[in-house]
């Protein structure tokens, strides 16, 4: 059964487990059918993305689907944007 068929790049997921439990994320890789990489532009920069098991994550129907097309160029989407629209999202928590 492939957990990951219904996440996408770019999708907004929050931790529920681990040290970072009850942060915001954003999908920036699928690696596999259990596992995701995350970015928060904060302790997790574009550069150095988590591994997350989707286990561990709570999935919002909310998705910034230019997010992957936009990361090589110069774009909205560096770690400064992110931090800002996560920042949002986890004041509202």
């Amino acid at each position: 059964m492939d957990l990951t068929d219904k996440l996408k790049v770019g999708q907004l997921v929050e931790s529920r487990a681990g040290r970072d439990s009850g942060r915001a994320f954003i999908i920036y890789e699928i690696l596999n059918e259990n596992f995701v990489l995350v970015v928060d532009g904060d302790l997790r920069k574009l550069k150095s993305p988590k591994k997350k098991n989707i286990k561990h994550l709570m999935v919002y129907n909310k998705t910034f689907p230019n997010f992957k097309e936009n990361e090589g160029n110069e774009s909205n989407f560096n770690d400064a944007y992110i931090r800002k629209i996560l920042d949002s999202f986890n004041r509202n928590v």
